[in-house]
């Protein structure tokens, strides 16, 4: 049987897919990837359904040896992927054999990255999902992170390699400042105007107060009417909750399923993959997002990963030739077809 040997675990490594979903009533957190953009294109371009499990590493890569035939790719953060020593592109299929090596590094910009496998791994869903969910441990591999030496089962891959690429337009750009679109609500009228106009007009900083449940900001305190307290509600992926500090809390994968404090908005799903992949000091600016327009940026979010934006976007790659070209101290990937 196929499998993939832990040589180097990175900081924080775990499997997840798009999520465990129908038991927050019981506690259970939905867990799932934070950068769902990255995983769902990883997967596509190892010729998986988009909702597969995936490896997803945090400020630091993994380093893997194969026992076995696979296909797999690398996206989210820039980072230098290399394949016995040669360093090969990330948001790309890649073909690996038996014995061969892949080792990452250190995000250069950006916090995670996603690893798909063809044909994933062979590990038991738990509740209907393959998340790792680390506090409870639940999931994934032995439900917990990812260590050194440890063997994860693959499912056999299939024998037919058709490189593909992700066209770079459809790349996002993990930069250190971001525009984050929230829509107000549930307790948006919990707080006064100044805050409304604190929340919306002021910068904030991601706090290194942070992990896969939450990331925590700092900056001018958000005001409120009557205190931060409420009877605990639900609590969705990108709820911001604001505290009594008045300082923002944006709930994540491994979100608490219900909370006590006003939340003032709600970061929308297409800018969620922003958050997730903002490393410490990185700057914010919240911007108020309608409903009805929220409504179509998902419409439009969603459709790239139709089958007919899949065909446009992502490049198959049979027949080209790769060259790796410098100019002015800058490696690019050059890909040219024979006539």
């Amino acid at each position: 049987m196929n499998s993939v040997e832990i040589i180097d675990h990175g900081m924080l490594t775990t499997i997840q897919d798009l999520g465990r979903f129908g038991y927050q009533r019981y506690g259970v957190t939905p867990s799932g990837v934070m950068d769902e953009y990255s995983a769902k294109m990883a997967n596509i371009l190892v010729g998986n359904g988009e909702g597969y499990p995936v490896f997803e590493t945090t400020f630091k890569g993994v380093g893997c040896k194969f026992n076995g035939e696979c296909v797999i790719a690398v996206t989210g953060g820039e980072n230098n992927v290399l394949l016995n020593g040669r360093e090969v592109p990330m948001w790309e299929s890649i073909r690996v054999r038996s014995g061969d090596i892949i080792q990452m590094e250190f995000c250069r910009s950006g916090v995670r990255n996603y690893i798909a496998f063809q044909g994933g791994f062979d590990i038991l869903k738990i509740l209907g999902s393959y998340s790792t969910n680390l506090k409870s441990k639940l999931g994934g591999f032995n439900g917990r992170a990812i260590k050194k030496g440890d063997i994860i089962p693959l499912k056999n891959a299939s024998k037919t390699f058709i490189p593909k690429m992700l066209l770079r337009d459809e790349i996002p750009k993990f930069e250190s400042f971001q525009t984050i679109r929230v829509v107000l609500g549930p307790q948006d009228d919990a707080f006064t105007e100044a805050g409304h106009k604190t929340f919306f007009g002021k910068e904030y900083e991601v706090s290194r107060d942070g992990d896969r449940m939450g990331i925590r900001f700092t900056g001018d305190p958000v005001e409120h009417i009557n205190g931060a307290d409420i009877i605990s509600d639900g609590i969705s992926f990108g709820a911001i909750q604001i505290p009594g500090n008045g300082q923002p809390i944006i709930m994540m994968a491994d979100r608490q399923t219900t909370g006590g404090y006003t939340k003032i908005g709600n970061v929308i799903t297409s800018d969620l993959y922003k958050i997730a992949q903002l490393p410490p000091g990185s700057k914010v600016k919240f911007q108020l997002c309608k409903e009805e327009e929220a409504v179509e940026i998902l419409r439009k979010y969603r459709s790239k990963f139709s089958e007919a934006e899949i065909e446009k976007n992502i490049k198959n790659l049979q027949g080209y030739k790769n060259y790796k070209i410098t100019v002015n101290s800058k490696s690019f990937n050059v890909y040219i077809k024979e006539a």
